[in-house]
Parts: C-alpha cells; structure tokens; sequence
C-alpha cells in the first residue's frame, strides 16, 4: 500500500506541476519512447541475469505490495515459539524436541504459531540449529555456524535489489538512445513547418525526461525497498539467533527470551510485560 500510495504522490507531483504550468497531457504520451527506452533495459536486464537473478526478482516483487516485514506480534508469536521449544528443553532434555524439529510442519508447538509455521525459512533456521545440537551436543560452534547461515541470506535477499539498482542505473542512458533518435527523426523534417519541428524536437527530449523519471521515480525506488527490507529480514533472524544461542548455552528459557527481545528493533520492541502477557496467553 506505502509504494502506491508513493508512486501517486510522485507522478502525481510532476504531472500537476507540468500542468500547472500549461502543460497539456497528451503532448507527454510518446509509446514509441517508452517501447525504446523500457524495451532496450529490460532486454538488457535479461541479458545480464541469470535464471537464479532473475526468479531472485520475480520473486521478491510481490513483496513491494504485499506487507510481509516482521511487526510486534510477529515478533512476539516469535518469542513464543522459541520459549515453547526452551521450557520443553529445560524441562525434559534436548531430545524431547526431536520430532518437533524434524519434522516443524507436522509439530503441534509450531503449529500454535501460525505467522512462524508459515514463514519456511525461518523455520528451517531454528530447526536445523536444534538439530545440529542434538546430533553434537556442542554449542560452541552453532555460534558461527549461524553467522555462515544469516551470510547466506544476506547474500541471497542482495540480488534483487542489486540487479534492479542496475537497471535503474541504465534507464538515464536508454534515454539519451531514444532522444538521440528522435533527433535524427527531426533531421529529416527540417523542411516542414515550425509547428512540426517543435512537436518532433519535443518528443525526442521526452526520452531522456522519461529516463531520468524511469531511474528515480519507480526502478529505483523499487531497489530501495527491497534494500530495506532486506535489511529488516536480517534483524529478525538476529534476534532469533541470540535467543537460541542464549538457549544452548544453558541460560534458563526466560533469559534466553530476553536476548532475543532485546535484540529486536525498538520501534518493535515489545515490553518484558508484553512479552510475559503474551506467553501467558
């Protein structure tokens, strides 16, 4: 909804601008501009991706509009998943999780949460920690092995912005392209009248305008989200990764907790009572 609600307000802005000032909306729709110029960058997006870049970005564009960053009870249904896994831990021996983290699908503990049990990845995430623990036994180790993890993801969640960021890059250029050939269109006119020099000449500068408004009011901006969000994915599986390590290095579940709730971000960081309220529920 915020990126509609964005792009109105952009586009929104410069076209009552250029109304404003006289302008007529017509004289701003140029098809043959838009083919060349998102034409040229998308095909050379495509040239320079992979079958992996490429479903990275079709994969991630849904998230534009679809609100899947983590809230306070997103962060809270997190807490308790980790304190159910803890208190079964504490109270019975690491191995009475066993068919919980094989199998998170089919546990009764996950399935109490259902904005984690959801969420595969971060699943996987804990589950696999756990079970690296059961099979060792050490804990030491899980600390790095994690940090490889979150790397991992980083990484993974940096390929579509990086390549949209790319693309944006290129849009100004592609621009220049198709003024470039609407000059050498108008050229070819200079015996016709002034009237249609002016309409020809005018339609070859729209390219470089739509360029430049392609690069820093839509592309880029899209980069940019997926950039942030990126980055509030990476805190979430920190917060996770406190908590757990906390865990296994034998703290008593509700410390482990206030690792993990204290690594969240204050804006959705939920208060111990909160916490505490919410568990009890």
């Amino acid at each position: 909804m915020l990126a509609i609600i964005g792009y109105i307000v952009v586009f929104g802005s410069i076209l009552a601008g250029y109304m404003i000032h006289g302008g007529v909306i017509s004289l701003l729709w140029q098809p043959s501009e838009v083919l060349i110029i998102l034409g040229a960058a998308l095909g050379a997006f495509v040239v320079s991706g992979t079958s992996y870049s490429l479903s990275q970005v079709c994969q991630n564009i849904p998230r534009l509009f679809i609100p899947r960053a983590p809230n306070k009870q997103h962060y809270l249904q997190t807490l308790g998943l980790l304190y159910a896994l803890f208190s079964k831990m504490h109270r019975e021996g690491v191995v009475s999780i066993e068919k919980d983290i094989e199998d998170p699908a089919a546990s009764s503990i996950f399935a109490a949460f259902p904005k984690i049990s959801a969420d595969m990845q971060m699943c996987h995430f804990i589950s696999d920690t756990l079970r690296t623990y059961l099979t060792t036994g050490k804990a030491d180790e899980l600390d790095d092995l994690m940090d490889t993890d979150l790397h991992s993801l980083q990484e993974e969640l940096h390929v579509a912005p990086s390549n949209i960021s790319h693309m944006a890059d290129s849009l100004p250029g592609f621009g220049i392209v198709a003024a470039v050939l609407g000059v050498v269109l108008t050229m070819s006119k200079l015996d016709a009248g002034a009237k249609v020099l002016g309409e020809s000449i005018g339609a070859a500068l729209l390219g470089t305008f739509l360029g430049i408004l392609l690069c820093y009011g839509f592309f880029g901006p899209i980069a940019a989200k997926l950039e942030n969000l990126k980055q509030e994915r990476s805190m979430y599986f920190h917060c996770v990764r406190e908590a757990v390590m906390a865990a296994l290095r034998g703290l008593s579940p509700m410390i482990a907790l206030e690792y993990g709730r204290r690594s969240i971000p204050p804006k959705f960081r939920p208060t111990f009572a909160e916490m505490e309220s919410s568990l009890k529920g």
